[in-house]
C-alpha cells in the first residue's frame, strides 16, 4: 500500500511516502507558486505512482470540506481531492497540529536547548514556528497519548513590550489595521519590522524580501535590518512565553518553522529567553519551563506520518 504524506505551507509543499513500519521515504519539496493547486503538485510528485491513503497537513484552518490557504491562493475540496486522486482514505489536518505531533518523536540531537529546566512529564507542550506565517499548536496529554490542538494562535493581537515596539505597532496599524503576531513573526514579518523601523528613524531600507533583510543584517549594512532581526528574536520570546502561560506548557516549548533556522546565529537566543520569562509576576512560573529550537525542517511530515 502506498501512503502519501504532505506538509503544505504558503511557500513550500513537502511530500513523502510512508513505508511499511512507518519509515519516511522519497522526500521532495515543490514550490507552491509553480502549481495552480494541490492536486497538480501531488500529481507532479507522484509521477505516475498511485497512492491509496494520504494525510495532508495544511497551513490554514480545517473546518469544512472547502480548504483555502491563509498565505497562498491555493484552494481545494477535500472530497474532490480524494476522488480526483483515487484515494481510499484522506485526512486533512492543520499544519501545526502536525508539527506538534512530531515533537515526541525527536531525538536530543535534533533539538537545541534554549534554557529552562527539565520538562515535567505528563504536562502540556507548546509548539510555535515562524515561516511564511506563524504557526501555533499544543500537545495535551490524555489517557491514550497526546492530542494535538489545531489552533490559529499566530493571529492573536500583537502586544508591544516597550516604547520602541509601541512605535512599530503604530506604524503597522496605520498600514494594516489589525496587527497580529504573524505580521511581525514570519518571513514577511521580518520585512515589516525592517520597513517600520526605517520609517520610525527617518531612514530608508533597500531590503524588499525577508532574505534581503537577513543578508543585510548578516553584513551589518542596514541598521533597520540589524534591529529587525534582533527585535524578531525578542518578540518570538514574548509570543512563546504567552503560549506557555496559555496552555500551562510545563512540558516545554518547541520552536519550529524555517525562519529561525535560516537566521542561524543571527537568531538571538539570549534575547529570546530573556523576553520569554519577562512576564512580571509569572516569571517564576516560566523560568523552569524548557525551550528548544527544532533543528529539523521536515517535522510537519513526521507529524503527518
Amino acid at each position: 500500500m502506498t501512503r502519501l504524506i504532505a506538509d503544505i505551507g504558503g511557500t513550500n509543499a513537502r511530500f513523502a511516502l510512508v513505508q511499511a513500519g512507518g519509515a519516511i521515504a522519497d522526500e521532495r519539496t515543490l514550490l507552491v507558486r509553480d502549481y495552480p493547486d494541490p492536486a497538480s503538485a501531488i500529481a507532479a510528485y507522484l509521477g505516475g505512482r498511485r497512492a491509496e491513503e494520504a494525510v495532508i497537513a495544511v497551513a490554514t484552518p480545517v473546518e469544512s470540506d472547502e480548504i483555502g490557504f491563509t498565505n497562498s491562493p491555493w484552494r481545494f475540496s477535500i472530497a474532490g481531492l480524494k476522488s480526483g486522486l483515487g484515494l481510499r482514505e484522506l485526512a486533512v489536518i492543520n499544519d501545526f497540529a502536525a508539527q506538534a505531533l512530531a515533537m515526541p518523536h525527536l531525538g536530543p540531537h535534533e533539538l537545541e536547548r534554549l534554557g529552562g529546566g527539565p520538562a515535567t512529564p505528563g504536562r502540556a507542550v507548546g509548539v510555535l514556528g515562524a515561516g511564511t506565517g506563524l504557526g501555533v499548536s499544543a500537545l495535551v496529554p490524555g489517557k491514550v497519548g497526546w492530542t494535538a490542538l489545531p489552533a490559529e494562535g499566530g493571529h492573536v493581537s500583537f502586544a508591544p513590550g516597550n516604547a520602541r515596539e509601541d512605535r512599530v505597532l503604530e506604524v503597522l496599524r496605520a498600514r494594516l489595521g489589525h496587527v497580529s503576531n504573524e505580521r511581525l513573526l514570519s518571513g514577511q514579518g521580518l520585512l515589516n519590522l525592517a520597513q517600520s523601523l526605517a520609517v520610525i528613524d527617518g531612514r530608508t531600507t533597500e531590503a524588499g524580501t525577508a532574505e534581503e533583510v537577513t543578508e543585510s543584517a548578516r553584513r551589518a549594512s542596514c541598521p533597520a535590518c540589524v534591529e529587525a532581526v534582533s527585535m524578531f528574536s525578542t518578540l518570538l520570546g514574548s509570543a512563546a512565553g504567552d503560549l506557555a502561560l496559555t496552555v500551562g506548557a510545563r512540558g516545554g516549548i518547541y520552536l519550529a518553522g524555517g525562519v529561525c533556522l535560516r537566521l542561524g546565529p543571527l537568531f538571538d537566543r539570549v534575547a529570546f529567553r530573556r523576553r520569554f520569562v519577562d512576564k512580571g509576576r509569572m516569571r517564576t512560573f516560566l523560568e523552569p519551563i524548557p525551550t528548544w529550537l527544532v533543528l529539523r525542517g521536515d517535522t510537519g511530515l513526521i507529524g503527518a506520518a
